[in-house]
């Protein structure tokens, strides 16, 4: 408590009392005038989602969706030309910087006074380094940065980001260029306010060998009292794609400095990524993480094309108050990190902001309470950031988060007369399938025929007592269900509940995705009925495989691979044929890592052999990386575990497969990153 109550004091700006939210006195220092960007900035970049496809036309179509859609309204009100806008040749026999003609035939003051008319900012893109073709886009290093930072305020714009390819490549000190840059900016001929978001992407070993001093990891050390923003960790994904494991490991690096985080300097984990590739509960995650980090939430999709159910959460106002929330704290990990965490804003009111994480693949209910999250009292209110609604805790505060999913609470004291009792309807559990226990942490995985025991657990956080919990569980098509426990006629705050049912699968079950579904009804005093519904997302499996055959041609369950995605038969990422030391193999699964391949083998497996190795591909990239290990794993308990294996040393592998279910393939990094780690399951050969 006492090293979470000092991160939370260093990173706000005002002092509040835990219980009534009252600033303490002489604890408001006032707002320096120069401030840009207070409370973190928002806006669109066209880099994910256009990539430098864009042209004068399609930035004004976007600005007028902004518009339109309501995410101007909501706070989004930059548009923001990312890489693409410069000519071929980026500068002129003058010297100045110059767009691209055929894209912007009117040039940029045109667009930039558009943009304005629409009540928007805009902002440009350069690099810190002098351009080096064939390395980066454009570049304002070799004596251009007043020169640039004044055209970039002649032309009007509101923010400018500055990149770091040209300057990792022309090896430059970043310290010393950005903070020149800012100086630039600073004293912009026109003395024009710009944002500005120092953008250091470079990371080790995902870029190579570079010292700390060079790396993204060392910007927090300088930046903030440079800019308005600053990169924490390299890019969030790919162009097009952005995965959650990659949203996951920005997060973790953007948290480490949470003490630095001030009104008018934000930590920047990059860009927010709805329908690039994840799911929509992976990306309201990502939002929810964002909005407690003090982050800037800069949408990096083509807004003109997310659904309206993307937009509804784009512009939720209970997130994006949290994210704008004055006293600008970055919020800390209250207790250990895992596959569940608990993450604590402080707000300038008092109050709480409150994250419950699941990063595991299976549904679960995470619990916290009042004190951890540093507040004292009896009673507490909890307001669900999603959903709205209101509830009182006597301290306890759980939610059923789906995998890959986060609950969001604003959590503060409690007045005045008890209001409904928090809640928390349970999530099914598939506890068995027959006589096997499931792996915690893993999503459950059936076939038709089996019969499993689901149990939901029902708690009451409130002081108030609920009457006739009741829950009913529904599976899929055919599926019966029977319930083995009697409901209680009440349920007491602070106590809970498990109700236990048997589900039978059909024979013939469809195969792919299903999921339980459990509703929970209640009785409270002066709140009438109650009724929740949570879902628990299961896998139907295929039939197990046939004989002695190529493992990589028998349905997967689910498969990912750190880089693009798992290729049968071929390497990863290039169509060419897997290739180890020179050996050829028809069959195979190519991966990067890190990776996991998932297949349901129904205990009619007896043994897997192959070979695992690092594909030839990596010789045409370079010499650094290519190392990963690679694991057997059965029913959650490794089978084989190859160690270390190098580019040049593949090994053979043969795994008893008696009695297993559920097989995965994984393939982690070998403790030195991603880089290079073209990673094969050559001719993977299965027993059944």
């Amino acid at each position: 408590m006492k090293r979470l109550s000092a991160l939370l004091s260093a990173a706000a700006l005002v002092t509040v009392s835990l219980v009534t939210g009252t600033p303490s006195a002489g604890a408001t220092p006032a707002q320096p005038a120069d401030v840009i960007s207070p409370t973190p900035y928002m806006g669109w970049n066209t880099y994910y989602g256009l990539a430098g496809d864009f042209t004068e036309d399609t930035i004004k179509s976007v600005a007028d969706s902004l518009v339109s859609r309501g995410l101007a309204k909501a706070g989004y009100d930059i548009v923001w030309l990312d890489g693409g806008w410069q000519a071929d040749v980026p500068r002129s026999e003058a010297g100045d910087l110059q767009p691209h003609p055929a894209k912007f035939p009117n040039g940029l003051k045109p667009l930039v006074d558009y943009i304005h008319s629409k009540g928007l900012k805009a902002g440009i893109y350069t690099d810190a380094g002098p351009y080096i073709p064939g390395k980066c886009g454009l570049g304002s290093g070799g004596g251009y940065y007043q020169r640039d930072a004044d055209q970039f305020a002649a032309w009007g714009f509101d923010a400018v980001k500055v990149d770091y390819l040209c300057g990792i490549a022309a090896d430059l000190d970043p310290k010393t260029v950005f903070t020149e840059f800012a100086q630039a900016l600073r004293n912009n001929a026109s003395k024009r306010p710009m944002i500005f978001n120092l953008c250091n992407p470079v990371t080790s070993p995902d870029w190579g060998d570079y010292p700390e001093s060079q790396q993204s990891i060392y910007s927090w050390s300088y930046a903030p009292g440079i800019a308005q923003s600053w990169r924490t960790y390299t890019d969030v994904g790919f162009l097009g794609d952005i995965k959650f494991k990659d949203v996951l490991r920005n997060y973790d690096a953007n948290a480490r400095h949470p003490e630095v985080v001030k009104p008018g300097a934000f930590s920047d984990p990059d860009y927010l990524g709805p329908e690039l590739g994840m799911s929509d509960e992976e990306f309201r995650s990502q939002f929810s993480l964002w909005a407690v980090a003090a982050a800037p939430l800069v949408i990096g999709s083509d807004v003109r094309k997310l659904s309206a159910k993307t937009i509804a959460t784009l512009t939720d106002p209970d997130v994006i108050a949290i994210n704008q929330d004055r006293a600008a704290v970055q919020a800390v990990r209250v207790g250990a990190a895992g596959t569940t965490e608990t993450w604590v804003k402080r707000l300038a009111d008092g109050g709480r902001a409150v994250v419950l994480l699941n990063r595991g693949d299976s549904a679960r209910t995470l619990t916290t309470t009042a004190g951890a999250i540093g507040l004292s009292g009896a009673r507490f209110t909890v307001k669900n950031a999603w959903t709205n609604a209101v509830t009182e805790s006597a301290g306890t505060i759980s939610a059923a988060v789906p995998a890959h999913g986060t609950a969001l609470f604003r959590v503060e004291p409690a007045r005045g007369v008890p209001g409904a009792p928090h809640v928390t309807a349970g999530i099914p559990q598939v506890t068995k399938v027959g006589s096997d226990a499931q792996p915690e942490g893993v999503a459950p995985v059936v076939a038709g025929g089996d019969e499993l025991t689901v149990q939901v657990a029902v708690r009451n956080d409130g002081l108030l007592p609920v009457f006739k919990p009741l829950v009913k569980v529904a599976g899929g098509a055919g599926w019966t269900v029977r319930a083995l426990t009697k409901a209680p006629a009440l349920l007491l705050g602070g106590r809970q509940a498990t109700f236990v049912f048997q589900v039978k699968l059909p024979v013939g079950a469809a195969v792919g995705s299903a999921s339980l579904t459990a509703t929970t009804s209640y009785q409270t005093v002066g709140y009438g009925v109650k009724r929740l519904t949570t879902v628990s997302p299961v896998v139907v499996a295929p039939e197990p495989p046939a004989g002695t055959v190529a493992l990589s041609h028998h349905d997967w369950i689910s498969a990912t691979s750190g880089w693009m995605s798992p290729t049968i038969d071929e390497a990863v990422g290039g169509g060419s044929p897997i290739q180890l030391v020179g050996t050829t193999y028809p069959t195979g699964i190519g991966v990067a890592s890190p990776s996991t391949v998932r297949y349901y083998v129904g205990k009619e497996c007896s043994r897997l052999t192959g070979t695992v190795g690092i594909d030839d591909a990596v010789r045409n990239v370079g010499p650094e990386g290519g190392t990963a290990t690679f694991q057997v794993i059965g029913d959650g308990k490794i089978l084989y575990d190859s160690g270390v294996v190098d580019r040049d040393n593949p090994k053979a592998i043969d795994v008893d497969l008696t009695g297993v279910r559920v097989l995965d393939l994984t393939v982690g990094d070998a403790g030195d990153g991603g880089y290079n780690d073209r990673a094969d399951w050559a001719a993977p050969t299965i027993t059944c």
